[in-house]
C-alpha cells in the first residue's frame, strides 16, 4: 500500500512540474522548485587535510523522497507544496477540519488553509492571506469557461484586513486537462493553473500574493 502511493506521489510530482511550466510568474522567477530540490541531491565528497575524506552535508532530500518519508509516518492527510518564491518544497500534514475546510500544517508552524485543494488562507508565512473569496471557484471544478472576480483578503501591518479585487477569466490551459485562472487588478497580473478531477483539485499552481507568489500543491494523501 505504501509502495502504490510513492509511486502515485512520484507521477504526480512529475504532474506539478509540468503545471508550473504552464504557469505565467509575474515574478519573472520561472525556477521549478521541484527540480531545484531534485538537483541539490547530487552532493558532493570534500576532502580535509592530511588525505583524509569526509563526507559532505547529507544532499537536499528530493521531493518524492520527502513524500516517500511522510507517507511512511504520518497517516494523516498529506500535501506536498512547493514554495516558488523560497526555492523549497515542504510536506504539510492536515491539523484541523471545519467541513470542507482543511488545515495543512508543517512542523514549523507554516499552513495553508485549503477548501478540496483550493487556497483560501495561510498563516505563519508573513504577508498571510487572511481569506480568499474566489467566485470562479464553480467554474474551475467544473472546468468551464467564464469570468468572475475573486477577492483577496491580506493581514496588514495594524492587525486589519485589506482586501484586493481581482477580475478573473478561466478557460482552457496550455495543456490537455489543465484548468487556468487569469486575473488581473491593481497593477499585477496573474494565472492560477489546476487540474480539476470529478470537481476536485488535486494537482494546482497558485498563487498567494504580491509578496508570497505562487506555490504547487498536490495531495499525497486525501
Amino acid at each position: 500500500m505504501i509502495t502504490t502511493r510513492i509511486h502515485k506521489a512520484a507521477l504526480s510530482a512529475l504532474l506539478v512540474a509540468g503545471l508550473a511550466a504552464c504557469g505565467n510568474d509575474d515574478s519573472g522567477n520561472d525556477t521549478n522548485p521541484l527540480l531545484i530540490a531534485a538537483k541539490a541531491a547530487g552532493g558532493t565528497v570534500a576532502r580535509v587535510r592530511g588525505d583524509k575524506e569526509a563526507e559532505a552535508p547529507a544532499p537536499a532530500r528530493t521531493p518524492e523522497q520527502m513524500a516517500a518519508e511522510a507517507l511512511r509516518v504520518n497517516p494523516a492527510p498529506l500535501i506536498l507544496v512547493g514554495f516558488e518564491s523560497l526555492g523549497r518544497s515542504q510536506v504539510l500534514a492536515m491539523t484541523g477540519q471545519n467541513g470542507a475546510m482543511r488545515t495543512y500544517m508543517a512542523p514549523s508552524k507554516e499552513a495553508l488553509i485549503l477548501r478540496d485543494g483550493l487556497v483560501v488562507g495561510t498563516r505563519g508565512l508573513g504577508n498571510d492571506l487572511s481569506v480568499a473569496e474566489p467566485q470562479t471557484e464553480p467554474l474551475i471544478r467544473a472546468g468551464r469557461a467564464g469570468s468572475a472576480p475573486r477577492v483577496m483578503r491580506y493581514y496588514s501591518g495594524d492587525g486589519l484586513e485589506r482586501p484586493l479585487r481581482f477580475d478573473c477569466t478561466v478557460g482552457p490551459g496550455p495543456k490537455a486537462g489543465v484548468v487556468a485562472e487569469s486575473c488581473e487588478g491593481h497593477g499585477a497580473s496573474f494565472q492560477n493553473s489546476y487540474m480539476p478531477q470529478g470537481g476536485h483539485l488535486p494537482v494546482s499552481r497558485q498563487w498567494l500574493g504580491p509578496r508570497l507568489g505562487y506555490v504547487t500543491i498536490q495531495t499525497l494523501r486525501p
